[in-house]
């Protein structure tokens, strides 16, 4: 029996096809960050993300990584609901600026905040409780960050973790790039726990980066 290997690109791109963006204004926005080479969540995460908020009727959601505001604006009208909240954290002071205007230029419903500094820190100061927990920040430090933020998150409640498989570099070690070791190694141990922490299900997709969703189930 001869096995033929199927090839991603063409099938994510005809997946990319199918997604009827519900959203002009975020239709925009994606193009606009795509012509500007800003990296952004792929469009078939975000509607699978848009999906798990449906399912499980969450409102509250943490994400740990806000770049230009893509995600939190596109799940703010996802979960489209005032009494709802979403906190994100970021670092970098251009992103948060940048966000910031985005979050005026673009309408959204469920109230957003937007914390800069250092997420380990911010994470730490952090009381409310979550039903999703996004995770989209540096690759190297998801086991330090799933530590503090798995404490915030409910009973029953979800944990995403974007770019799991890094390029590929995650599943096989011909494609690792030196400079690449140190993030592959520590996605890799965090991918294993995600496995064998007996109070989490997790399930990992090959879909954009590679997407892990965990569900905490006590």
């Amino acid at each position: 029996m001869i096995f033929v290997l199927i090839n991603r690109e063409y099938i994510e791109k005809y997946i990319q096809s199918l997604i009827i963006e519900e959203d002009r204004d975020m239709d925009a926005f994606r193009r606009e960050c795509e012509q500007n080479a800003i990296p952004i969540i792929h469009k078939e995460v975000a509607q699978l993300i848009r999906l798990l908020i449906r399912l499980t009727g969450s409102t509250r959601v943490l994400e740990i990584g806000t770049a230009v505001g893509f995600s939190s604006i596109f799940i703010s009208k996802t979960i489209d609901n005032e009494n709802g909240y979403i906190t994100t954290i970021d670092r970098n002071k251009k992103f948060i600026a940048l966000a910031k205007e985005n979050l005026n230029k673009y309408s959204h419903k469920t109230p957003i905040t937007i914390k800069e500094g250092d997420a380990t820190e911010i994470l730490l100061g952090l009381t409310k409780e979550y039903d999703i927990i996004f995770m989209d920040a540096a690759k190297s430090k998801y086991m330090e960050f799933h530590e503090i933020a798995l404490k915030l998150l409910r009973p029953g409640g979800l944990i995403i973790s974007d770019n799991v498989l890094y390029k590929g570099m995650i599943a096989t070690d011909t494609l690792v790039v030196r400079r690449q070791r140190t993030i592959v190694r520590k996605m890799r141990q965090y991918l294993e726990f995600l496995h064998t922490d007996p109070s989490l299900e997790t399930s990992v997709l090959p879909i954009g980066d590679g997407l892990a969703i965990s569900l905490k189930k006590y």
